[in-house]
C-alpha cells in the first residue's frame, strides 16, 4: 500500500497550528464576549482566560504526539485508548459537524465579504461552493502544495493583524465616561463568566488540527510538540493585541454594540477606505481558515478508511502526488453541501460542546498511555506536560466545566451535537461488521 510522504517540517506545523485556529472568529468573538461580561478589564480577562486554557489543551497534545506519533492525530490517539468505535465518533463528527461546518461557513463568510467588495454580484452560495471547489483542487496536488497555499494566506493574516494593531493604536481612545460606567466586576458570577469563555474557546480551538498531518511531517515527535506550543502561543499574541486595541478604541459599550468590532476600529482611523481594507483581511483570513480545513481533516477519513471502519476508497493516494484525493473531495463536497444549505450556522453551535467531550477524553488517553508506557519501560519522550497530573486534570476538568456550561446556557443545542454524536455508534457497528465479514 502507498504511504504519504513526509515533506512538512516545525514550521509547517506551527503555521498549520495557527491557521486552524485564526478565521473570522477574532473578527466577530469580542463583541460576543463583551456583550456578556461588559467590563473591559473582564473582556481581556476573558481572552487571557481563554488563552492559557488553550496553551493548556496544547502541551497535553504536544504530549500525545511525542507518545503516539501515529497518522490521524486525536483520532489514532483515540482508537489505541479506548476503542475504534469512540475514535470512529470523532472523525464522524469532523466530517458533519466540525470541519465541514468550518469549512462552509469560511466560504460563505468569505463570498458575503468579498461580492460587495470587488462588485461581483452573484449569489453568495456562488462564490462559496467556487471558493470550496479551489481549495479542494489545490489540496488535491500534494501536500506541499497545499501546505504551502494555507502558510501564505496564514502569513498574510499575521501581517494583516498586525496591521489593524498598529491601525488601532493611532485612533482616539474610547470615552472614558462611558467605560468607567461599565467596569464594575463584581456584576458578573462565576457562571456568566464561564459562559463568556465559550466564545473565546470557539475562537481559540483548533490547536488539534496539526495532529491529523502526523503522517507527513518529519520526526512527527519532534516536530509536532513543538509546532503545536508555537502555533498557540503566537494565536495568543495576536488574540490579546486585537482585544486590546477594540477595547481601547471602542470601549465596552460600543464593542458590545457592532458585530464587526475590527472593521469599526479601521473605520475609526481610515474612514470608508478603512472598513474596506478590514473587510479585505476578513475574506482573506477566511479563505485561510477554509484552506486548513480541507487540508487537515481528509488524513482522518484516510487513517479511518486504512484500518477498516469507513469507505475503503478514502485510503486510496494519487499516485503521483500521494495525498488521499477521494477523502479530499469529500471534504470538499461535505462542505459544499453545507453551504449551499445553509444549515452550517446551527452545525456551528454545536462544535464546542462536541469538540470539548473529546479533549476531556483526550486528557483520560494520556493518563492511559502513560500507564502503559511505564510499565513497557518508559520509553524517552522529547515533550512531556509541564506540571503533570495537576495541570492535565485540570485541562480536563475545565473541558468538562465548558460542556456542563453549553448544556447549562444552550441545551437544545448541546442535545442536538450530542444527538449527533451517538448516531455514529450504529454506523459504526455497520462498516466494522462488513470488516469481519470480508
Amino acid at each position: 500500500m502507498a504511504t504519504l510522504l513526509r515533506r512538512l517540517g516545525t514550521r509547517d506545523a506551527a503555521l498549520i497550528v495557527m491557521g486552524g485556529i485564526v478565521g473570522s472568529g477574532i473578527f466577530r468573538s469580542p463583541s460576543a464576549v463583551a456583550k456578556i461580561v461588559h467590563a473591559p478589564g473582564l473582556v481581556l480577562l476573558a481572552w487571557i482566560v481563554g488563552g492559557l486554557i488553550a496553551l493548556l489543551g496544547a502541551t497535553l497534545f504536544a504530549e500525545l504526539a511525542a507518545r503516539r506519533p501515529e497518522n490521524g492525530g486525536l483520532y489514532a490517539y483515540l482508537r489505541d485508548a479506548f476503542h475504534p468505535a469512540v475514535a470512529f465518533a470523532y472523525g464522524w463528527t469532523l466530517l458533519l459537524v466540525s470541519q465541514s461546518g468550518g469549512a462552509a461557513a469560511s466560504a460563505v463568510t468569505f463570498a458575503a465579504y468579498i461580492g460587495p467588495l470587488i462588485g461581483i454580484h452573484a449569489p453568495v452560495w456562488i462564490l462559496a461552493v467556487l471558493a470550496l471547489a479551489f481549495f479542494t483542487f489545490i489540496n488535491s496536488l500534494g501536500v506541499r502544495t497545499g501546505t504551502t497555499t494555507q502558510n501564505a494566506f496564514m502569513v498574510a493574516k499575521i501581517v494583516a493583524i498586525c496591521a489593524l494593531v498598529v491601525v488601532g493604536l493611532f485612533a482616539p481612545q474610547a470615552d472614558a465616561a462611558a467605560s468607567a460606567a461599565n467596569t464594575v466586576f463584581a456584576a458578573v458570577g462565576p457562571s456568566l463568566f464561564l459562559f463568556a469563555l465559550v466564545p473565546v474557546l470557539f475562537a481559540y480551538n483548533g490547536w488539534q488540527t496539526a495532529s491529523f498531518m502526523t503522517g507527513e511531517l518529519r520526526r512527527p515527535e519532534r516536530t509536532l510538540p513543538a509546532g503545536i506550543i508555537f502555533g498557540v502561543l503566537g494565536v495568543i499574541v495576536l488574540y490579546l493585541a486585537v482585544n486590546v486595541i477594540c477595547v481601547r478604541v471602542l470601549g465596552p459599550v460600543g464593542l458590545a454594540q457592532t458585530t464587526t468590532p475590527a472593521s469599526d476600529v479601521a473605520r475609526v482611523v481610515l474612514g470608508g477606505f478603512g472598513a474596506r481594507a478590514m473587510a479585505l483581511v476578513v475574506a482573506l483570513s477566511t479563505l485561510g481558515f477554509m484552506s486548513n480545513q480541507i487540508l487537515t481533516a481528509p488524513r482522518v477519513y484516510f487513517q479511518m478508511a486504512c484500518d477498516g471502519i469507513f469507505f475503503g476508497q478514502l485510503a486510496r493516494l494519487h499516485p503521483r502526488t500521494r495525498v488521499p484525493v477521494i477523502a479530499i473531495l469529500v471534504q470538499g463536497v461535505a462542505a459544499m453541501l453545507l453551504a449551499l444549505t445553509g444549515s452550517f450556522d446551527r452545525i456551528l453551535n454545536y462544535v464546542t460542546s462536541i469538540d470539548y467531550v473529546f479533549f476531556a477524553l483526550a486528557v483520560v488517553a494520556l493518563f492511559i498511555f502513560r500507564a502503559r508506557d511505564r510499565r513497557a519501560g518508559s520509553p524517552t519522550i522529547p515533550f512531556r506536560v509541564p506540571g503533570h497530573p495537576w495541570t492535565t486534570a485540570l485541562f480536563g476538568l475545565i473541558s468538562v466545566a465548558v460542556v456542563a456550561t453549553i448544556v447549562l446556557h444552550d441545551p437544545t443545542d448541546a442535545v442536538i451535537g450530542f444527538g449527533i454524536l451517538l448516531v455514529s455508534l450504529p454506523v459504526y457497528a455497520l462498516f466494522a461488521r462488513r470488516r469481519v465479514s470480508v
